[in-house]
């Protein structure tokens, strides 16, 4: 184990899948890691993830792709039709060619199994896992940091990753803003493909892509699961409505679409549904010892499958780069790197934030946009990476 933090305490508030990572890649560095989660039990809710090659080249890193890989899935293509017709729009190519490229593959894997996996590594690094913990508040008190929850407990380190989700309390610390929602509400739904007879293509993860709505199809847990995700504008939100996106608005949602979205509608679950929200970009992430990271810093919509994956890059870059300055600059150099992190990561992040709104309208596009859409797929060079290299590529630097 490189011991180039030892004896840094760290406390990271959120035990999410960044809140793990981050544990994991700081105790594998020798930090003194305690992660506090809300939940009684830690657990991801949830069903499918997407995890490009830009996460995929840190889990290797970390010595986790290939256990990832056996619960998860290697999808053949990346492909997009229309919502309307099922026309074949394009294509990405996940093979050979695509994987030497980005020195990773792109994988699909359930929620829960990415977050088991880096639970059981965080604890076999030496990280401290605590459940039932509400935090309060982090407040810097000279060189160090002080976390105290709601029943009253407190605990003491150099630093504080706040890596408390998209309704983070500690970035109250830097932003008084709210989430922002979309107006899109997301449902979920996983089958045994042995269980139901539906159009889908078990090689691929397929997107149909229509007016004011998407819907995603691909295979987890070696192709035994199926897993569905529906999206839509909701009426509801659009009348200015304080409750929205319920099932009675999913009943009519897909009405327009082509009979395979129809039929994979169906066997959604009716009973939980996940109103879109993301946060304006924020440039400033640092507190005194307290740094925002993940979804707390930085909350995507979805359109681009880089939440958790964004999440995992910060988790890699802290422990990286305190590696690198803490011999130098020891705990009275905490408030430098993390400027640092912030100064690296958040352009980075806000990015991907800011796309990822752009992509999702033009999913959703209807009439004349929709149509030069689909023309603009249709004719897009399949053997270019100039366009998914700024997200797929990315490779940090440390100064």
């Amino acid at each position: 184990m490189d011991r180039t933090l030892y004896n840094a305490k760290i406390v990271v508030v959120g035990g999410g899948i960044g809140g793990v990572a981050a544990a994991l890649a700081l105790a594998t560095k020798g930090a003194e890691v305690t992660v506090l989660e809300q939940a009684p039990k830690f657990g991801e809710v949830g069903a499918g993830l997407q995890i490009g090659p830009h996460g995929s080249r840190i889990l290797s890193k970390w010595g986790l792709l290939e256990p990832a890989l056996a619960m998860g899935v290697l999808p053949k293509n990346l492909v997009f039709r229309d919502a309307l017709t099922a026309e074949l729009l394009t294509t990405v190519d996940l093979g050979e060619d695509f994987r030497n490229h980005y020195g990773g593959p792109y994988f699909v894997i359930h929620r829960s199994d990415l977050h088991h996996l880096l639970v059981e590594a965080a604890q076999t690094a030496g990280a401290q896992l605590v459940t039932g913990v509400t935090v309060q508040s982090a407040v810097t008190n000279g060189d160090h940091a002080i976390v105290s929850s709601t029943d009253g407990r407190t605990w003491h380190a150099e630093v504080v990753l706040g890596m408390d989700g998209l309704k983070s309390t500690l970035r109250q610390n830097l932003s008084d803003d709210d989430p922002v929602p979309s107006g899109y509400v997301a449902y979920r739904g996983t089958l045994a493909v042995d269980q139901v007879d539906l159009a889908y293509d078990p090689d691929d993860v397929v997107g149909y892509i229509g007016p004011g709505c998407h819907f995603i199809q691909y295979p987890l847990r070696g192709g035994t699961i199926l897993n569905q995700v529906g999206v839509f504008e909701s009426p509801a939100f659009k009348r200015g409505a304080t409750e929205w996106g319920g099932p009675d608005e999913l009943a009519n949602a897909y009405t327009h679409c082509h009979p395979n979205v129809r039929e994979g509608v169906e066997h959604l679950w009716k009973d939980r549904w996940w109103p879109m929200f993301d946060r304006e970009p924020i440039d400033n992430w640092v507190d005194g010892r307290l740094i925002l990271l993940g979804d707390a810093a930085h909350p995507p919509l979805q359109y681009l499958a880089s939440g958790a994956v964004m999440a995992i890059e910060d988790a890699d870059y802290i422990a990286e780069y305190a590696a690198r300055r803490c011999p130098e600059l020891g705990n009275e150099g905490w408030p430098v790197i993390l400027a640092e992190v912030n100064k690296h990561r958040a352009p980075r992040c806000n990015r991907i934030l800011t796309t990822g709104r752009m992509w999702g309208e033009l999913w959703h596009f209807d009439g004349t946009a929709r149509q030069v859409r689909n023309e603009l797929f249709r004719t897009r060079d399949t053997n270019s990476f100039k366009y998914t290299d700024w997200l797929w590529a990315y490779s940090p630097t440390y100064s």
